[in-house]
């Protein structure tokens, strides 16, 4: 391969791989991936979920698809996005990691905005592992039930934070109760161990969410088996 196709086959294959940079470039675009990770949805569920409208958010889905990132599948007059695979969860994930050990920033809105954390003890997943196969723990999924459907914790129960406090007799006091949401940024299960220990709860956060727990290749289940 002489000098001039050598640098032509680099330009054309870094340019190719720019695409993701490109598509990636827009934190709307970041939360929608973060949201696709929880389970499929429709361009309004999403457009609702990030607070933007529904056209802003088509647009940032056609360039997320543009780049392979994202796939669509139709039903009727509905399309529902989906990522395009578990490369794309896991790079996301590895992503954001990156981003929080490099970035000073992060933890300074972290900690700006997520002050009250420091208060609720959290635990890995390596350790809820653990404590499930003890059956001492009682695990708690309070994301929205259409995402517990999709996809979450084997032997977790199903009970969204908006429901949590109406719900409470259903719990045991008799073991811990550990709760968990969509990812280590999401306040559900923040909210839901500030309610449980207010009623007497020795409750506890799971430190990361679904996407990580599945990716790490952690017992998963989908439907409602467990509520």
């Amino acid at each position: 391969m002489d000098g001039g196709t050598k640098r032509q086959f680099k330009d054309q294959l870094f340019e190719q791989f720019a695409r993701i940079g490109k598509a990636l470039s827009n934190g709307r675009r970041l939360e929608l991936l973060e949201l696709l990770a929880q389970r499929e949805r429709t361009v309004e569920e999403l457009s609702r979920d990030a607070g933007i409208s529904v056209a802003n958010c088509s647009q940032h889905l056609q360039v997320l698809r543009s780049a392979q990132l994202v796939d669509v599948r139709r039903e009727g007059l509905y399309a529902n996005y989906r990522l395009a695979d578990e490369q794309v969860l896991s790079f996301w994930l590895s992503f954001r990691q990156l981003g929080e050990a490099r970035l000073a920033e992060v933890s300074r809105i972290v900690e700006t905005y997520l002050k009250d954390r420091q208060a609720l003890e959290a635990i890995t997943n390596t350790e809820l592992m653990a404590r499930l196969k003890k059956r001492d723990v009682v695990v708690l999924d309070v994301r929205p039930e259409e995402e517990f459907r999709a996809g979450h914790i084997a032997q977790a129960h199903s009970i969204p934070i908006t429901e949590l406090k109406q719900r409470l007799k259903e719990i045991p006091k008799r073991c811990s109760v550990v709760a968990y949401c969509r990812g280590p940024y999401c306040v559900f299960a923040d909210d839901a161990v500030s309610l449980l220990r207010k009623h007497g709860y020795a409750a506890l956060r799971l430190q990361s969410g679904f996407p990580e727990w599945k990716m790490q290749g952690l017992p998963v289940a989908t439907g409602m088996g467990t509520k």
